[in-house]
């Protein structure tokens, strides 16, 4: 009666009648070959004292406990569960805890469900879905595109800023040389004068 009470609670909570933010499991699905390992994270808001790990099969509508892990890491499992298939890692902090499965078959599909214990509760994060097959899907092939041809670049004609650039240093430096031009003229000029101005007053002088 008791166990039967249990049940009910937990699958209640799967129903969605009691939900927590304090547990949240990862991956939300798991595709896994026969044979071969599954790993499920179970992450907790806060510290616990231990984790419970439940599986419900759709195939059997079976709710199951599996095992509790502590944080010092001691398992309890369930009677009818082998310790060799299941194994629960945790860590120092008591945060977090690893569910693995190994030698995986069919009858180990169903959504696995990490549950801690508050005000005498239950509470089970959102599960994660496990699927055993018989072989993975092969993700399709991608070719490698062909290497391009690189195209000559074409002859790039002169920017409209070094255009500017060289019609500002043109109008700065032709009206500056025809400047200096008028200015040694101007010199050459008064130089001439000055001489013509020497020679008369020496002329001027000698006659007197």
């Amino acid at each position: 009666m008791a166990q039967s009470l249990l049940q009910l609670c937990i699958c209640l909570q799967i129903l969605g009648f009691h939900a927590s933010l304090l547990v949240a499991l990862t991956p939300e699905s798991v595709l896994a070959q026969a044979n071969s390992k599954a790993e499920i994270l179970c992450k907790l808001k806060v510290e616990q004292a231990g984790v419970y790990w439940y599986r419900w099969s759709q195939e059997r509508q079976q709710f199951q406990f599996l095992v509790f892990s502590s944080p010092l890491g001691k398992a309890t499992f369930s009677a009818n569960i082998s310790q060799d298939k299941f194994s629960v890692q945790g860590a120092r902090s008591g945060r977090s805890y690893s569910l693995q499965i190994s030698d995986l078959h069919s009858s180990d599909n169903g959504t696995y469900y990490c549950s801690i214990s508050q005000s005498s509760q239950l509470l089970l994060g959102s599960g994660t879905q496990l699927g055993v097959v018989d072989a993975l899907p092969v993700p399709p092939k991608t070719t490698a595109a062909p290497p391009s041809r690189r195209k000559p670049m074409p002859c790039v004609p002169r920017s409209r800023a070094a255009d500017r650039q060289g019609a500002c240093s043109l109008l700065v430096w032709v009206p500056l040389a025809f400047g200096i031009v008028i200015l040694l003229l101007s010199l050459v000029s008064m130089a001439h004068r000055l001489h013509r101005l020497r020679r008369r007053l020496w002329l001027h002088i000698h006659r007197q």
